[in-house]
């Protein structure tokens, strides 16, 4: 287990980064940072030269894979970074410099055990794209197709794998601090975190999630999966169809090509909708890289090393919430959010009703263009800390992609309306879900599975089951232990002075490569 006083240095050195980005300031001035935060944050930027106006995205960027990745993470957290913040980690570019094409190709046939020209007929040594964990090449098949082929960097898992651990080391630290830092969670946001991150370095898993998406969304007309070539795809390889078409992204190209912009935003729009409410299971990086346009008008996506899954009773929650809003029902909002126990129950439900009012009422009827989206998302994070709501880690993802997916719609159509393309799609899935002929038919289906589990039932009738809330139960998180707790012991001021030192030591040599 890596040792207090290496994640200490790790920090400090990711802080002198952030500090010289101006990336410190507004997170040690925010609402709730406990004191010590503050004090360590203090330290970090000692003697730093900062610029008025911050750069989240570059400062993560310039500290590495695992930075980037939990910068897109945070974008969706606003609650904890702040609204400046977050508005600038949206923008965080996934790229860096690309591995020598020499290392690519021997990572494909170390990870198939033969020659590359017994895979491919020819692929192209300079990368389309060059992301934090893995690079994709064009090539031909042996047998004449022609493909996109993700490959891992080399040593990527490993060097995941330490960041995280120290990111696991710093929220339980955090946590342990109590107060707000407690019911934003981090902890759980970490964990959370590092398994999508287990998941996108698995390239079998990605194929996995694009054949099953492809299934869900075959009969959804105006977006497509590309096809998955099973034979050249393993662990650290991923072969898929290649896709010609314009990025989502260029409107400018778009426009050339005769594409209906408004239908093509209405399009993106329910696509999302489909995959998060109906099938549920979703896309969670749907950003204008991912996404391209084909001949015919077509949505087609790549990347899917990001899925988000909710299961049916959640999206149920979910849709009857967007309902809600859409229609100015906010009792039922607030009705849904305490049978979810999104809120504590000491809560007033009726309160909590006026607070979503405040919050939903300038919205409704208006184009996105016409809204504050600052303003909105300071009304949430009120009613989140007044009613001591805490982080739902399951619907991370969700919020993340709804972000994305809102803001390419909007670059596509500025007079798009979201409530009113999602209000009918909405309306229609909990009449054919919720409506009667759905609850007689779930109501057999249960009887018929109780029925079945009647003897199992009785031997476990004495056992006592907690009842459920809107989030799903938190996988066990590591033991970590806090220094808070250890500050009477004499190793105590062991850390403080390893903390100090490694500030001097980091401040007199600004890039400090051979820090771990």
């Amino acid at each position: 287990m890596t040792s207090s006083t290496t994640h200490i240095f790790r920090l400090l050195r990711w802080g002198r980064i952030l500090a010289r980005h101006g990336a410190l300031r507004l997170i040690e001035q925010g609402y709730g940072t406990p004191a010590p935060v503050r004090r360590l944050f203090r330290l970090a930027r000692f003697g730093a030269i900062q610029p008025s106006e911050p750069d989240y995205s570059s400062a993560f960027k310039a500290i590495g894979p695992a930075a980037i990745k939990l910068g897109q993470a945070l974008a969706t957290r606003p609650d904890i970074v702040g609204i400046e913040a977050a508005r600038n980690l949206l923008d965080l570019q996934d790229s860096l410099p690309p591995v020598r094409f020499e290392l690519i190709a021997r990572e494909i046939e170390a990870s198939f055990g033969c020659p590359l020209s017994d895979l491919f007929a020819s692929i192209e040594p300079d990368p389309i794209g060059a992301a934090s964990v893995a690079q994709v090449h064009r090539a031909v098949t042996t047998d004449g197709r022609t493909v996109a082929v993700k490959v891992l960097r080399p040593g990527i898992r490993e060097k995941l794998a330490r960041d995280i651990e120290t990111y696991e080391w710093a929220t339980a630290q955090l946590e342990g601090l109590g107060g707000e830092a407690k019911r934003l969670r981090p902890r759980a946001v970490i964990a959370n975190f590092k398994r999508w991150t287990a998941r996108e370095l698995d390239l079998r898993r990605e194929a996995a999630s694009a054949s099953e998406l492809a299934e869900a969304m075959n009969s959804h007309e105006g977006f497509r999966v590309p096809a998955i070539d099973w034979e050249r795809t393993n662990g650290s390889v991923l072969t898929i169809e290649w896709v010609d078409g314009i990025k989502l992204g260029d409107r400018a190209a778009l426009v050339a090509a005769g594409h209906d912009l408004p239908l093509l935003a209405k399009r993106l729009v329910l696509s999302f909708l489909t995959q998060a409410i109906s099938a549920g299971f979703f896309h969670a990086d749907m950003h204008q890289g991912n996404l391209f346009v084909d001949g015919d008008g077509t949505i087609v996506a790549i990347d899917f090393g990001i899925m988000g899954r909710i299961d049916r009773r959640a999206r149920a929650w979910l849709a009857e919430i967007l309902y809600g809003l859409t229609t100015g029902n906010y009792a039922r909002v607030a009705e849904i959010h305490f049978e979810a126990q999104y809120v504590p129950a000491y809560h007033s439900q009726e309160e909590f009703a006026t607070a979503l009012r405040a919050v939903g009422e300038p919205m409704r009827g208006k184009p996105v263009s016409e809204l504050s989206v600052g303003q909105m998302l300071e009304g949430l994070f009120a009613i989140t800390r007044d009613f001591d709501m805490q982080t739902q880690p399951h619907l991370l993802l969700l919020q993340k992609t709804m972000v994305m997916v809102e803001g390419l719609a909007t670059q596509l159509d500025p007079e798009i309306n979201m409530w009113e393309i999602s209000g009918p799609f909405v309306k229609d899935w909990l009449r054919d879900e919720l409506g009667p002929e759905a609850a007689i038919a779930d109501r057999l289906r249960e009887d018929a599975g109780t029925l079945l589990r009647l003897p199992a039932l009785v031997r476990r009738i004495e056992e006592r089951f907690p009842p459920r809330g809107g989030a799903p139960d938190q996988a066990p998180l590591p033991e970590v232990p806090l220094l808070w707790q250890r500050s009477s012991a004499p190793g105590w001021g062991g850390y403080a002075l390893a903390a100090l030192i490694g500030g001097g030591l980091v401040w007199l040599a600004r890039t400090a490569h051979w820090l771990p």
